[in-house]
């Protein structure tokens, strides 16, 4: 068979601006500079940006779910939640393609990356935040950069997702713990029996509560995909560096076991042996 032709294609770009320059791929495809000049520095670069994009959108998205929630807008929030699980796969799945990169390969470049390490990304602790985990002894990391300091500590304080959801179930006239509404969000959430009760009554009359329960199952979803992604972070760096020290100082693998049980959403957990 002949060459299809397509006619209709544009190709004069003179005064029109092109694929390249609207997604500004000079600047991204640039970026990839390679310290060490080894072969598979490259590989270590690309995966870690990737992830960083991936992580820019699951927080536009969580941001916005939130909104969406504190305005009782839940199935908007829906969309925005399920687009979330979905990017959760793509960097959960890129730990495979890391994975490639072998013990002694690793040794070869590693000196280049300094005390910079993935412990200090500043997005998953945007993350962390938005799920409601926090740490006031993080916070020093960032204060080389004052805007981005203030940033982080703005989200610090702020509301997050299970915080405005546990808001929705007041509004839906459940009785909440009224100290549990005015707190500090600054604190992780521990946990209160008032949202316990009130989840496992959603859960027993779905139909007078499918929005609240398709929340819930939606905030499932993420921490599921959450403690995936850092189960694959773990197995990864055990695979490549075992038990060395990370680059940032923290114990690698050791700490990245330790948050492995924590709950973002613990009464979501605990409905499902009640029930």
């Amino acid at each position: 068979m002949g060459r299809v032709s397509e006619k209709g294609i544009h190709t004069d770009f003179k005064d029109n601006m092109t694929y390249g320059e609207y997604l500004r791929l000079d600047k991204i495809l640039s970026s990839q500079e390679r310290l060490s000049g080894h072969h598979d520095e490259m590989l270590f670069i690309v995966i870690h940006q990737v992830k960083e994009l991936w992580m820019k959108l699951i927080l536009h998205e969580l941001n916005a779910a939130i909104q969406s929630i504190e305005k009782d807008e839940l199935p908007e929030a829906f969309k925005m939640l399920a687009r979330v699980s979905r990017v959760q796969e793509q960097i959960i799945q890129a730990w495979d393609v890391l994975s490639t990169l072998t013990p002694a390969e690793y040794t070869e470049f590693r000196e280049s990356l300094g005390r910079a390490s993935g412990f200090q990304s500043y997005q998953n602790r945007l993350i962390e935040f938005a799920l409601g985990y926090k740490q006031a002894h993080i916070l020093k990391i960032y204060e080389k950069d004052q805007e981005l300091a203030r940033e982080l500590k703005t989200a610090y304080e702020a509301p997050g997702i299970y915080d405005v959801a546990i808001h929705a179930l007041r509004r839906a006239g459940f009785p909440i713990n009224p100290d549990l509404l005015a707190r500090d969000f600054s604190i992780t959430y521990q946990g209160d029996p008032t949202v316990a009760a009130a989840w496992l009554e959603v859960y027993r009359d779905v139909d007078r509560y499918w929005d609240l329960y398709q929340l819930a199952e939606k905030l499932v979803d993420i921490e599921d995909s959450h403690q995936q992604w850092r189960f694959r972070h773990m197995k990864s760096v055990e695979r490549i560096i075992g038990s060395k020290t990370g680059t940032g100082g923290s114990s690698g693998v050791k700490y990245l076991k330790s948050v492995l049980d924590h709950q973002f959403f613990p009464e979501l957990w605990e409905v499902r042996t009640k029930l």
